[in-house]
């Protein structure tokens, strides 16, 4: 069972950092920009803030012994709902920035897409974590 409870708490870690990392760049007659999950959050998308406040709550639940071994559906609820509300609002926040002109050419980057889909891996962790402590 530590092994499903570290890998949930390694994934969280990792979702954190892609929060500071580049996700959108933008250029326009050759200048280029980006912007990370910190800057949208502090702009236009104040629900972001709740990527790393879940993921910080993971961590620390991750790190808590006493939580995780005798109340482990804390931790795995809290880790399932959090991943899962994490991947929809970066997802959300793909549909909010289409590209909208073709004289501003936007992308997310491959940081978006690596937390993304480890938003979407730490729910599958966290469960599989609750399971494999209700067999044991």
């Amino acid at each position: 069972m530590n092994d499903g409870r570290k890998a949930t708490v390694s994934i969280a870690a990792f979702v954190l950092i892609c929060f500071f990392l580049p996700w959108l760049q933008v250029s326009c007659a050759g200048m280029k920009d980006s912007a990370s999950g910190f800057d949208l959050a502090r702009g236009r998308s104040p629900s972001l803030w709740i990527v790393p406040l879940v993921m910080l709550a993971i961590i620390t639940l991750g790190l808590i012994q006493s939580v995780w071994r005798r109340i482990p559906a804390v931790f795995a609820m809290t880790g399932m709902i959090g991943g899962g509300l994490s991947a929809y609002l970066m997802y959300r926040e793909r549909l909010l920035h289409r590209d909208s002109s073709m004289l501003v050419a936007s992308f997310w980057t491959g940081w978006f897409w690596l937390g993304s889909a480890a938003s979407v891996l730490l729910s599958v962790t966290a469960l599989q974590f609750y399971a494999k402590g209700q067999t044991e």
